[in-house]
C-alpha cells in the first residue's frame, strides 16, 4: 500500500535537488494565489463602481490584445535577456501596480478608469514575464528531472485554482477589495525576495535581428515540426471548444442551482488538483505525444458529457474528469516542449503558448456564447466536447510524429541549423 502511495505522489526530486528551481517554485505559487485576490476584486469593484455587466466584461477586453501583443514580445525577450532579469523586473512592476490599486480603493472615490488601465499594464507585463519564467526551467533542472518539473509546475497552478477564488471571496466578502489589493502585495513583496535570490540565467546567444525577424523565426521553427506543431493545435482545441466558463452562470440557471456556481468553476481546478497530486507516474511514461492527443480527446469527451448529465453532480465530476485531463495535457506539452526545443527557441515558443492561452478561452466562450444563443446551453456544450474530440481525432491521423513523439528518442536538444 505504501508502495503504491508513494508511486503515486508527485516526484518532488526537481524541488529537492535545485535551489533555484525550488526558489522560482515557491516564488510563482505565492505571487500566483496573491494574484487571484487582486484579478477576483477588479471585475467585483468595477461593478460595485457601475453596476453594469458590460463594464464589468470590458476588462477581458482591455486585457487581451496586451496579453498577446506583449506575450509575443516576451518570448522574443527571453531569448535575449537574461530570464531571471526579466521575470524579477516585471515582478517588481506589478507589485508597483497593486499598490496603485490599493491606493485608488482608499480614496473616499474610487476611479473606474485606474482599474482598466491597471487590468491592461497588467496583462501586458504578465506577458512579458510568462515566456522567461516557462523558459527558465529547464535551465534549472538536469534534462531527466523535466516531465517532474512540470508536473510540478502544473500543480501549484492545480493549488491556487482551487485554493484562491475561495479565499479571495472570503476576505473581500468580510473586508473589501482593499483588504485583497493589500493580500497581493504582500504576496508580491516574498515573492520578489525569493526571485531575487535565484541565479541569472543569462542569453546564450548574441541577438542581432530585428524582433520582428527573430519571432518569425520562432514561428516558422514551430511550423516546420509537426510534432510540436500539434502540441499547439491540441491545446488550442481544448481552449476553444471544451470548458467554456461563459455558459456556467447559464448552466447553473438551467440546473436549477445557481447557490452552486462557484461549484461549477471549481470542479475542473479540483480534478486537476487531484490529478497533480496523484500524478508520479508521470515521469515512468515516455508516449508524451500520443498522451496530449489523449488528454485532448478526454478533454471534449468530458465537457460533451456534462451535457448529457443528468443532474448537478453529474455535470460536477464531468467537469472535474476534463480539469484532471486537462491537467495531463499540459503536463504533456511542457515536457515535450523542454525536451526538444533548443534553449535559444524556447522563449520564443512560450509566447507562442501564451497567444494560445490568451486568445484560445476568449475564443471559446465566444463561439459557445453564440452557439448557446441559437441552440441551447446543453447543445452548445455537446457540440464544443464533440469538436475537440474530433480534433484530436484529425490531429493523430494528421500528425504521425506527435503520435509517436517518445521522449527517450529526445535528449539535450540541438541548435537549430543557421539558415
Amino acid at each position: 500500500m505504501t508502495s503504491t502511495l508513494s508511486r503515486l505522489l508527485p516526484n518532488t526530486a526537481p524541488w529537492r535537488s535545485s535551489r533555484d528551481f525550488r526558489l522560482t517554485w515557491t516564488s510563482g505559487t505565492v505571487t500566483l494565489l496573491g494574484s487571484i485576490f487582486t484579478m477576483t476584486a477588479i471585475p467585483l469593484q468595477i461593478a460595485h463602481l457601475t453596476d453594469s455587466p458590460l463594464a464589468v466584461g470590458a476588462v477581458g477586453a482591455v486585457e487581451l490584445l496586451p496579453a498577446i501583443v506583449f506575450g509575443l514580445y516576451g518570448g522574443v525577450l527571453a531569448d535575449r535577456a537574461d530570464r531571471r532579469t526579466v521575470a524579477l523586473a516585471t515582478e517588481i512592476a506589478l507589485a508597483a501596480l497593486t499598490a496603485l490599486l490599493l491606493a485608488n480603493a482608499l480614496l473616499g472615490a474610487p476611479a473606474v478608469w485606474p482599474l482598466y488601465v491597471a487590468a491592461g499594464v497588467a496583462a501586458a507585463l504578465q506577458g512579458v514575464q510568462q515566456p522567461s519564467v516557462e523558459a527558465m526551467v529547464p535551465r534549472l533542472v538536469p534534462h531527466e528531472q523535466l516531465v517532474a518539473a512540470g508536473s510540478l509546475l502544473s500543480l501549484r497552478w492545480s493549488i491556487a485554482g482551487v485554493a484562491g477564488p475561495a479565499a479571495a471571496g472570503l476576505l473581500i466578502a468580510g473586508a473589501g477589495v482593499r483588504a485583497a489589493y493589500l493580500v497581493d502585495l504582500a504576496t508580491f513583496l516574498v515573492s520578489i525576495a525569493l526571485l531575487a535570490r535565484v541565479r541569472p540565467v543569462p542569453s546564450e546567444r548574441d541577438a542581432e535581428a530585428p524582433v520582428l525577424r527573430e519571432f518569425v523565426d520562432g514561428a516558422r521553427y514551430a511550423a516546420g515540426r509537426p510534432d510540436l506543431l500539434g502540441t499547439y493545435l491540441a491545446d488550442l482545441a481544448a481552449t476553444v471548444f471544451a470548458l467554456p466558463t461563459a455558459l456556467f452562470p447559464f448552466l447553473a440557471e438551467e440546473l436549477d442551482a445557481v447557490w452552486a456556481l462557484g461549484l461549477l468553476y471549481s470542479a475542473a481546478a479540483a480534478g486537476s488538483l487531484l490529478a497533480a497530486a496523484t500524478g508520479g507516474w508521470t515521469d515512468r511514461v515516455h508516449r508524451h505525444g500520443r498522451l496530449v492527443l489523449l488528454a485532448a480527446a478526454v478533454v471534449g469527451a468530458a465537457t460533451a458529457g456534462a451535457a448529457l448529465a443528468p443532474g448537478l453532480w453529474a455535470v460536477l465530476l464531468c467537469l472535474a474528469v476534463a480539469g484532471a485531463a486537462n491537467w495531463a495535457g499540459d503536463t504533456f506539452r511542457s515536457a515535450i516542449w523542454n525536451q526538444s526545443i533548443p534553449d535559444e527557441l524556447r522563449g520564443r515558443a512560450a509566447g507562442l503558448e501564451m497567444l494560445i492561452g490568451s486568445a484560445g478561452p476568449a475564443l471559446g466562450d465566444l463561439r459557445a456564447g453564440g452557439l448557446a444563443a441559437r441552440q441551447g446551453i446543453r447543445a452548445a456544450l455537446r457540440t464544443g466536447g464533440l469538436l475537440c474530440l474530433g480534433s484530436s481525432a484529425v490531429l493523430s491521423a494528421a500528425l504521425p510524429s506527435l503520435w509517436r513523439y517518445d521522449a527517450r528518442a529526445h535528449g539535450e536538444p540541438a541548435a537549430p541549423a543557421t539558415p
